[in-house]
């Protein structure tokens, strides 16, 4: 059994990309402990549980029924009610490291946090494994090696793509403004940016389905060594699946 760490905002996380996860690596007997800024409670974007706002697209844009069904139990696991506080994670205390995403406001103190982002870098530089999915690899791009680049830097990855980012903001921009939009660049645009080369950034194939878990095939992740990365809650299954793999 491996000791894993999830890092989360306070607030407005990913429901899919924290729960499946946590669901699938805790059915195979890892532990998974959780950490936000202060080591206060951790809440999922709203609008993602409920789909309150999104409208007609809300069984598109919204957490599907595993995902729902995945974070409701979240809610009452022992380790989600007491999280961590940042200040008192340690690298050589995790197996491994999984980075979710979010994109409303909220997670930008999680995207942003110099010691979290330093946290990363030593688990890169212990070569643990680290996964990154959707806006999560926002984390892993600001995170520097001894070098001072991106620990990204000679890597492979995929991330939420600009197709996708700036779909979801066309679509709903007119009711909900940039809510869609966590910063004026796209992550993809910032994520390339990190790499030794633009062409190690794969996107993917377009898809509009979500991965399940029966249908785990529907995902895409890109694996580079012990760095794991996907792209978007439909690719959680997956993702999951894979990284748990990457820990034998």
């Amino acid at each position: 059994m491996a000791t894993l760490l999830i890092p989360l905002p306070n607030t407005d996380f990913d429901p899919t990309e924290v729960a499946v996860p946590w669901r699938i690596l805790q059915a195979r007997g890892h532990r998974i402990v959780f950490a936000t800024p202060d080591g206060g409670p951790a809440n999922a974007d709203p609008i993602m549980v409920s789909g309150r706002g999104l409208g007609l697209l809300a069984g598109l844009l919204r957490a599907d029924a595993n995902g729902r069904e995945a974070y409701g139990a979240l809610q009452a696991d022992a380790s989600f009610q007491r999280p961590l506080p940042y200040a008192a994670l340690q690298a050589a205390d995790y197996a491994g490291i999984i980075l979710p995403g979010g994109h409303a406001q909220g997670v930008r103190p999680y995207l942003e946090s110099a010691s979290l982002q330093a946290l990363v870098a030593a688990m890169f530089a212990l070569d643990r494994p680290v996964g990154a999915i959707c806006h999560g690899t926002i984390v892993a791009a600001r995170s520097r090696d001894a070098q001072g680049r991106s620990v990204l830097f000679g890597r492979r990855t995929t991330a939420l793509t600009a197709q996708m980012e700036l779909s979801a903001w066309w679509l709903t921009r007119a009711w909900m403004g940039d809510y869609y939009r966590t910063y004026p660049e796209t992550v993809q645009s910032e994520v390339t940016r990190a790499l030794a080369r633009a062409k190690d950034f794969d996107a993917g194939p377009i898809s509009l389905r979500r991965d399940t878990p029966d249908h785990p095939e529907l995902g895409f992740v890109v694996r580079d060594g012990n760095y794991l990365s996907a792209r978007w809650p439909g690719d959680a299954h997956r993702f999951a699946a894979e990284f748990a793999a990457m820990l034998g």
